[in-house]
């Protein structure tokens, strides 16, 4: 496995990009601003769906599939969430091609619809018009519907994961009769994600709320995790909005309620999408490859034999494979690799390449000795082990790993968190240091705008339970009760 990539330290854009094609999770595709997820990183995508999947249906919600299309009206019914999205629309606007004169394929001019079709942005409007069909009374209720889903947002600069003009995710969409109801579902779905993006991605995130000018269009409130990455930049990892009765008005959606009163619904959404990739793989991974916590490793552990001729290989296989079945039987997944077309030090490369948690090998000398080499990934750390119980030295690793990779990440995150006082401070961190910056802020869209403008630093969330302290704006020097986070951002 080739390892001649840019390094973190020469770009790290260049090094983000080099590693997910060279490490076989996606490429581009013929279609602009595309992807296409391969194999191995859809194993990935497949072990977070699952871990999220399991946490939704455990916290009472239901899957459920809604049309990729909607109809261009639904999308003027909520005015701010239109503007929000207007100018990210992918637009349908026939439905049938002909051949021309000249023998080429093109669109039948006599066959254009009736109302142009959106390609979901997301399901907001056909969700709410689906759900006046579904709501009468206050017994239909709560609605806590997920999906799973494919979205597109035209997207003009894309990056394989963090943005593309198409992408994956899920989206929850729920349904409540009291405004205290709906709150309690906008904060717990925000406790979800943090709990997996820390236990199963091992990465920490700040909670807090998003400013109103960085707030979801149609939302009230848009509650947020923000994760740092490696190059000291922030990456919104999901969102959980109260969008109150603004999608219920629009839609008409009512219903009655024990006092025999007819009241508007009050709605939730939230959703986390395949730019958690680009998070897992910016978090963890250094100039050697993939690191990948043991939790969402498609591989979590792999043996590989080590031998000079057939006979010795037979022999390795017996006691390989009946540790692989002792391991399996904790419910880890092993791969045994005794391929004879590429030689173990290749074996090792690629794996360590690929972010493999735990590589195991055995040879002559360890078949004798009843020892065998372990190396962990996320340290680089080698050391020989008694094969004698090896299934749980190997589950304790793993273990050991994943609280690794996370303690290393916040050390990360807590060495690049800088409070600064004043704007000279201010612009000095986020140009040379990067990070969080803790700053006073007037609370002002007009002086978050500018900061943006001068310093490319967004305000990235205004954390909860947020320590009130008395200080001036870093900007226009007005009265400020608080601190927020800037950072550079993906």
């Amino acid at each position: 496995m080739a390892k001649d990539f840019t390094k973190r330290a020469d770009n790290y854009s260049q090094w983000y990009n080099e590693l997910v094609i060279k490490a076989d999770l996606a490429e581009n595709s013929a279609v602009r601003g595309c992807m296409v997820i391969k194999p191995y990183g859809y194993a990935i995508w497949e072990k977070m769906q699952a871990a999220l999947d399991k946490m939704f249906k455990e916290t009472g919600h239901q899957n459920a599939y809604f049309p990729l299309f909607i109809p261009k009206s639904f999308f003027t019914k909520e005015a701010s969430h239109v503007e929000g999205f207007a100018k990210e629309c992918a637009i349908v606007t026939h439905y049938r091609l002909k051949t021309d004169e000249n023998g080429k394929i093109v669109v039948d001019e006599t066959a254009k619809l009736e109302e142009e079709l959106i390609v979901r942005p997301t399901s907001e409007t056909i969700i709410w018009d689906t759900y006046r069909n579904w709501i009468q009374s206050y017994r239909d209720l709560p609605i806590l519907v997920n999906q799973w889903a494919n979205v597109v947002r035209w997207e003009m600069r894309t990056r394989l994961f963090l943005r593309t003009a198409e992408f994956l995710w899920q989206e929850g969409h729920t349904a409540h009769a009291t405004q205290e109801e709906a709150l309690v579902e906008t904060r717990k779905m925000l406790d979800v994600y943090a709990t997996f993006a820390e236990q199963f991605m091992a990465v920490p995130v700040l909670k807090g709320i998003k400013t109103a000018n960085e707030r979801f269009a149609g939302a009230i409130e848009t509650f947020c995790i923000e994760a740092l990455m490696q190059d000291g930049k922030a990456l919104q990892a999901g969102t959980s909005h109260f969008l109150g009765q603004n999608f219920a008005k629009a839609f008409d959606v009512k219903f009655l309620t024990k006092e025999n009163k007819q009241e508007y619904v009050w709605a939730t959404s939230w959703g986390v999408s395949t730019r958690l990739m680009g998070a897992l793989v910016m978090a963890h991974s250094d100039d050697n490859g993939l690191v990948l916590p043991p939790k969402l490793a498609p591989i979590q552990v792999v043996i590989v034999p080590i031998y000079k001729n057939d006979e010795q290989l037979a022999e390795i296989s017996v006691k390989a494979e009946a540790i692989k079945k002792a391991i399996e039987a904790k419910g880890i997944s092993v791969k045994y690799d005794n391929r004879d077309t590429y030689k173990p030090g290749w074996k090792f490369a690629e794996y360590e390449f690929k972010g493999v948690p735990l590589r195991l090998a055995i040879g002559p000398r360890d078949m004798e000795e009843g020892t065998i080499e372990v190396a962990r990934r996320d340290t680089m750390e080698k050391a020989i082990y008694q094969q004698i119980d090896i299934e749980n030295k190997v589950e304790h690793l793993l273990d050991s790993i994943q609280s690794n990779l996370y303690q290393k990440a916040l050390n990360f995150r807590d060495m690049s968190t800088y409070k600064v006082d004043s704007w000279a401070e201010f612009k000095d961190a986020i140009e040379n240091k990067g990070g969080f910056v803790l700053a006073h802020w007037d609370g002002t869209t007009e002086t978050e705008l500018k900061i943006k403008e001068e310093t490319k630093a967004t305000i990235r969330t205004i954390p909860l339970n947020n320590p009130k302290e008395n200080g001036k704006c870093i900007f226009s020097g007005k009265p400020s009760t608080q601190r927020v986070v800037f950072a550079k951002a993906y």
